[in-house]
């Protein structure tokens, strides 16, 4: 272990620090794990721990302190919560009160591989487990780099104490996770999930960068071997991870990437994947990634360590962190040039949506801002049927700003360095879930295959009716050209057309916010036309 001490410690506002772990290695921070009883060991050797009663974030807990230097940016609502400065400072009371008196877990972190475009981040927790997945997570400084290591941001991550007095402070529950975006500053309490940590951080470089005309995006990228990036963005549960992973191109990152002047760049220094089901065969990378120095959350396990992927008893959102040098082949500086292709996943339980098609600028535009997926039966309360589900840019639920501050950067990004766009499907195909079947993974990576090597260019295509968008014939790779076009798959044909045209106006309904007379956006006239 490294005996140098972070600087301006005296900044934190602690008390009666004890011992501070500072930037610990792996092998140090599976010792502290396991000697603590925080994790166990996997039969592969990757550390597992649980994250408490919640296994996901808290979005309803997460508040910016309305001040006036950013309200003029944040696009406040049911996404971005406002609290006053004193209640901000009463939860920093209570966090800083937490963290005093106690052995600390310090990690200093770069949030972006672009030298130009990075935030140095500072997490401070009581929890080794957590130390371990921002050690994942982000990028590992080196040994110089850390000599004069100041942060822009700090995190405290405060997860055993709460706010009792919320019910008082009007605020959702006991849960906070809380920005103060001018003394450059979150608190987290009430939740051990990890997840937060890497969540606001991305939702800080969301608030930061555009304001810098840059773009962040929640994206995968990877790169061939003749340098053309392409960009995979969806929400969860679409393939971004599974389809980016690729043994013939190099993994740039998986979740969180920005562009910039000089390209495209990573966020983060390892992958977060999810592991319910996971299966050798199909995802063999992401499955050998996990080994030491990974770590599992909240999946079941013997008393041998060996993990049943299959069982979701605890949580259907079980997941493993990694470094990204788990991926044998990925890019080493995390960064490469600009955009050739950009491929919005979308699991369409429909089963009425195209395994892919081509799209003009404006359906780009379109498309990027409704950020469609569906959810299905199972994976939360009450789900007994598809419900669509609309996230703006692929990701609303980090944005601080306006979704079109980030469609207009994507547009005029498209716009100069000439990238074609394509909607791939991943959902179901001849009829909705629960009649139809899973797109399968070899017919996705054939259409995926087929944008990435340039042959889906050399396809005939015909217009996909109602949708008015552009899909190929036939593609190599496809057993079935037939899949291609949805209505063949289907049996009845007439059910087909109705739940086509419910989807249709699903999306009509849900743009209808980007239609106000005070918007510079009108793309409305890309989307379906009944």
């Amino acid at each position: 272990m490294s005996k140098r001490k972070p600087k301006s410690l005296d900044k934190l506002g602690l008390k009666n620090i004890g011992k501070i772990y500072y930037n610990l290695n792996y092998n140090e921070l599976q010792a502290h794990e396991v000697n603590k009883g925080e994790c166990k060991l996997s039969s592969s050797g990757a550390s597992i721990c649980d994250t408490g009663i919640f296994t996901g974030r808290s979005p309803k807990d997460k508040y910016f302190v309305a001040q006036e230097s950013s309200k003029e940016y944040l696009a406040l609502g049911d996404i971005n919560r406002t609290i006053e400065k004193e209640i901000y400072e009463e939860l920093l009371e209570i966090s800083l009160e937490q963290l005093s008196n106690k052995d600390l877990y310090i990690v200093d972190a770069y949030c972006g591989s672009s030298p130009s475009s990075r935030r140095k981040v500072r997490f401070v927790s009581e929890v080794a487990w957590q130390a371990h997945f921002v050690t994942n997570m982000f990028i590992r400084p080196s040994q110089d780099e850390l000599l004069d290591f100041e942060p822009d941001f700090t995190v405290y991550n405060a997860c055993k104490t709460s706010n009792q007095n919320y019910k008082t402070h009007g605020l959702h529950s006991d849960v906070f996770v809380a920005f103060d975006i001018d003394n450059a500053t979150s608190i987290i309490g009430g939740t051990w999930y990890g997840g937060e940590m890497k969540k606001g951080i991305f939702s800080m470089m969301n608030y930061w960068l555009p304001l810098e005309n840059k773009l962040s995006m929640h994206c995968s990228a990877n790169v061939g071997k003749d340098a053309d990036v392409c960009l995979f963005f969806g929400l969860s549960g679409t393939g971004k991870t599974t389809l980016s992973t690729d043994a013939n191109r190099a993994l740039i990152g998986d979740d969180e990437h920005g562009w910039d002047d000089d390209g495209v760049f990573n966020f983060e220094g390892g992958c977060y994947a999810k592991v319910i089901d996971l299966d050798e065969a199909s995802e063999p990378e992401i499955f050998g990634a996990i080994r030491k120095n990974a770590l599992l959350e909240n999946v079941v396990y013997d008393e041998v360590g060996e993990v049943d992927y299959t069982d979701g008893s605890k949580t259907e959102n079980t997941r493993v962190s990694y470094p990204i040098e788990h991926i044998e082949n990925h890019k080493e500086d995390l960064q490469a040039g600009h955009p050739a292709n950009i491929i919005f996943l979308t699991a369409d339980a429909f089963g009425v949506l195209p395994p892919v098609s081509k799209l003009t600028k404006e359906q780009a535009m379109y498309y990027f801002l409704s950020g469609y997926t569906a959810k299905v039966a199972g994976t939360e309360r009450g789900i007994t049927e598809p419900v669509a589900t609309f996230s703006a840019c692929f990701g609303e639920a980090f944005l601080p700003l306006h979704p079109t501050v980030y469609a207009k950067l994507l547009g005029d990004k498209i716009d100069k360095h000439g990238v074609n766009v394509y909607l791939v499907n991943t959902g179901w195909t001849g009829g909705e879930y629960g009649v139809g079947k899973r797109m399968s993974i070899k017919d996705t990576r054939a259409c995926i295959n087929g944008i990435l090597n340039g042959s889906i260019e050399k396809a005939e295509f015909e217009n996909f009716d109602i949708f008015n968008l552009s899909i190929p014939k036939s593609l190599d790779g496809v057993k079935n050209n037939n899949i291609l076009n949805p209505k063949n798959t289907w049996a009845d044909k007439n059910a087909y057309t109705k739940t086509l045209k419910n989807l249709a106006k699903m999306f009509t309904k849900n743009f209808d916010r980007y239609n106000d007379s005070g918007s510079e956006f009108d793309y409305s006239t890309a989307g379906p036309k009944l």
